[in-house]
């Protein structure tokens, strides 16, 4: 999936992340370990630079501004480092739960008053919750920078954990659930189902949305305790991007967050995920879907190295696009269906805003007469020649075109722009990791790809499930 297309996702059901050399193939059951080439990468090989100040307060906030003056506008960030992957066993939802808890009032601002203040300054916000992160960002005029620092800071200060609250949140939350997941046809269907079916470790294959008896189950003593570990300024950063001065901005900050005390954070979760040595299936029956669906998994090199921003590559040449591999294959050729989608962290983000291990996944919604096998092994055919020939010099340069056009688009935008300093900030300490992504894209060569497909892309690291529709089949698509 393209990073454009990935990247402007902004929450989903308000949920709303040294190897060899490129001449040195490793073989197909033995995936290289990380290279640590990424940390030492140059900047842009054009020179493009987004700007970055960058500093961490005393309580340990990390502060990254960006200045654009394309628009008098600016976009504020909160990212807190706690997200449904990394959510305490006991809590499922939890993540996704407080993400609807922040709009509920805080010392100085009334049930969805923020939502309003937001609003009535002529701006536009939203918040969603991914594997390794809860987010909330508002755009508004330039300035109204202070304001929204205020806001911001007297919800992490001091959120309105009532029982009140917390009952019609979590009946919120749950009929969430049942709309968009439990009585929906196809609900859940690729991005809840295959975490669970490929990987092993329960952060990273637990039910993101959470457990109803969870949900039940939470008392205002736990909210409050979850509030006080996670929504802490030493498990945050914030993101200001736009037309601001960014010593102002920094000044700012400081000033309405600069005060707000650390928390003891527990001990990091273990997210690692052991190798999968052989290929899974799974699947499972939707009363109400009207034709079968399949999607299919494949655990993505480390995110931050050679063999990751190949994969980037790779997932271009097989997803995106009518040109792209997949859609030959899967849509004209064989006529198996009208479309297929994917993309690594697809479609709750991007291949860069995580933490930890992750899928490249795609899927596609077939009709009745075709079977399970028929797309598999139309697909193996695809896999198999990425595996075994390297790319040409052209195939490649359109990926990394097709890349450069997505990544600028985003770096364009407020949100996108922000998302990026967030994540590196919160998860690298290196905001300014930025500027090194696209020269990383660039020095990818046909050698690195196949060597990158080779182990990734293999039989035995893949993970294929099947919804079985419960439904009269529909009329067929047209492709």
């Amino acid at each position: 999936m393209a990073f454009l297309r990935v990247l402007c996702f902004s929450g989903l059901m308000a949920l709303s992340g040294c190897g060899p050399s490129p001449t040195e193939a490793p073989t197909p059951e033995s995936p290289p370990p990380p290279s640590e080439a990424a940390a030492t990468r140059p900047a842009s090989a054009e020179g493009f630079q987004v700007p970055v100040e960058y500093d961490t307060l005393d309580n340990g906030l990390k502060v990254v501004i960006s200045r654009d003056t394309t628009a008098p506008v600016v976009t504020v960030a909160v990212y807190y480092h706690i997200g449904f992957r990394i959510e305490p066993r006991d809590r499922t939802g939890f993540a996704h739960l407080f993400e609807h808890m922040m709009f509920q009032g805080s010392e100085n601002l009334g049930k969805m008053e923020f939502v309003q203040l937001i609003q009535g300054l002529g701006g536009s916000l939203n918040g969603s919750t991914r594997y390794d992160f809860t987010n909330y960002y508002q755009t508004v005029p330039a300035h109204r920078l202070e304001t929204v620092l205020w806001a911001e800071a007297d919800r992490m200060r001091g959120l309105a954990v009532t029982q009140e609250n917390l009952v019609n949140q979590q009946g919120v939350v749950k009929n969430e659930v049942k709309v968009n997941v439990l009585n929906q046809p196809y609900g859940g269907f690729p991005w809840l189902d295959l975490p669970q079916a490929a990987n092993e470790n329960w952060y990273n294959a637990h039910n993101f949305y959470g457990d109803l008896g969870d949900l039940d189950a939470a008392t205002l003593e736990d909210v409050r305790d979850f509030f006080h570990t996670y929504y802490a300024p030493n498990n945050a950063a914030i993101a200001i991007v736009g037309d601001v001065d960014p010593a102002e901005a920094l000044t700012l900050a400081k000033q309405y967050f600069g005060d707000i005390d650390r928390a003891e954070l527990p001990a990091p979760a273990d997210i690692s995920e052991p190798r999968q040595e052989q290929e899974k299936n799974a699947s499972r029956i939707d009363p109400l879907a009207p034709r079968p669906g399949i999607a299919w998994a494949y655990h993505a090199p480390a995110r931050g190295t050679p063999e990751h921003d190949a994969m980037v590559l790779l997932d271009l040449i097989l997803t995106d696009g009518e040109d792209s591999l997949l859609y030959q294959k899967l849509v004209k050729e064989k006529g198996f269906a009208g479309s297929v989608t994917g993309g690594i962290n697809f479609p709750l983000g991007n291949a860069h805003n995580y933490q930890g291990p992750m899928l490249w996944t795609a899927s596609l919604i077939h009709d009745a007469d075709t079977s399970p096998e028929d797309v598999i092994g139309a697909l193996d055919e695809v896999i198999s020649g990425l595996r075994t020939e390297t790319v040409s010099p052209e195939v490649l340069e359109r990926a990394v075109t097709k890349f450069r056009s997505g990544f600028y688009d985003t770096l364009g935008r407020g949100t996108g722009r922000a998302d990026l300093l967030a994540c590196f900030a919160l998860f690298d300490d290196d905001p300014d990791r930025i500027n090194r992504i696209e020269a990383g894209i660039r020095e990818v060569t046909p050698e690195l790809m196949l060597a990158t497909a080779r182990p990734y892309l293999r039989p035995t690291t893949r993970t294929v499930f099947g919804v079985v529709a419960g439904a009269a089949p529909a009329a067929k698509e047209e492709g």
